[in-house]
């Protein structure tokens, strides 16, 4: 059976962004697919003027509609706002520094086989060429731990990326419980996915990432990405064996190598970080420093 996409809102939040060839693209592929659309871009108070004025241009497509929020939001709460906006029952949400890898990005949607799934995840890529020093490890961990084929992430059905996602209205409600403005909630709607046995396709249809953060940008974000872990765990809303470096975790403790593994680590940390800011990062590497940080919020909530 295949998704009946006559009618689809496309939404797009985004923050000191240039979203226009975006929508210029996305806006001439639904023409071409001869779908009912609309695309609804929601700018989250931003601050570069020149941004808000080239993204204007988008209020001059049919079909298209950009607002503007007075005070900054969050990406989750202006994704809640713009579904809450949305007219039709199909939502395609992507972000802002994305664009689609096919031409027929938009087809490749409609020609899904969903077996009745109301999540469909197309997947993310990223450019082959290398980017300049200072993004080499998000680039790097994307390309290698992101970009998956439909086999690879079929493997883990219910874990998405939702920089490009198509979702039910009601399904985004159902599994979209989250209103804090944190990194890492992917994460927690997966486990939603998961736990309410809510299924997904997965489509070869990815989007390029194109908004690398810097290294030390990309650092931070992924320990607050643990950091909402274990928030939403001590919440009792997300299980303490879900993500890998939650399970490594429980196996050094079941071991009793915890202490062991900290000073370890500790005392390599400078090499460990001189290495990520490289040319040349190693990931394995990258692991081990965010299950030592993992480790070390993990005392310092049960201190």
């Amino acid at each position: 059976m295949y998704l009946l996409l006559a009618m689809l809102s496309v939404l797009i939040p985004t923050y000191n962004t240039n979203v226009l060839s975006l929508v210029e693209n996305i806006h001439r592929q639904c023409l071409e697919a001869g779908h009912d659309f609309e695309i609804m871009v929601a700018d989250d108070a931003s601050t570069d003027q020149d941004v808000t004025e080239a993204n204007q241009g988008i209020d001059q497509l049919t079909h298209c509609r950009l607002l503007r929020h007075e005070r900054n939001l969050g990406r989750t709460a202006t994704r809640d706002f713009l579904a809450k906006q949305a007219q039709f029952d199909w939502l395609l949400f992507l972000d802002a520094d994305v664009m689609p890898k096919y031409p027929d990005f938009i087809k490749r949607f409609s020609l899904t086989q969903s077996q009745d799934s109301p999540i469909v995840f197309g997947g993310v890529a990223y450019r082959k060429e290398k980017p300049e020093l200072q993004q080499i490890l998000r680039w790097k961990y994307g390309s290698d731990r992101e970009a998956k084929n439909v086999k690879e992430r079929n493997k883990s059905p219910h874990f998405i990326i939702s920089q490009n996602l198509l979702i039910k209205k009601d399904t985004f409600f159902e599994v979209n419980l989250v209103s804090e403005n944190v990194y890492g909630l992917d994460n927690v709607v997966s486990y939603f996915i998961y736990k309410n046995g809510i299924t997904v396709a997965h489509i070869d249809n990815p989007v390029y990432h194109l908004g690398l953060e810097n290294t030390k940008t990309f650092i931070k974000k992924s320990i607050q990405s643990l950091e909402t872990s274990l928030q939403f765990h001590r919440e009792g809303n997300f299980p303490e064996d879900f993500r890998p470096v939650q399970k490594l975790y429980l196996k050094l403790k079941k071991w009793g190598l915890l202490g062991i593994f900290k000073g370890f680590i500790g005392a390599f940390e400078k090499r460990i970080e001189k290495n990520l800011y490289s040319n040349n990062p190693n990931l394995r590497w990258f692991d081990l420093y965010r299950l030592y940080h993992y480790t070390l919020l993990k005392e310092k909530l049960n201190a």
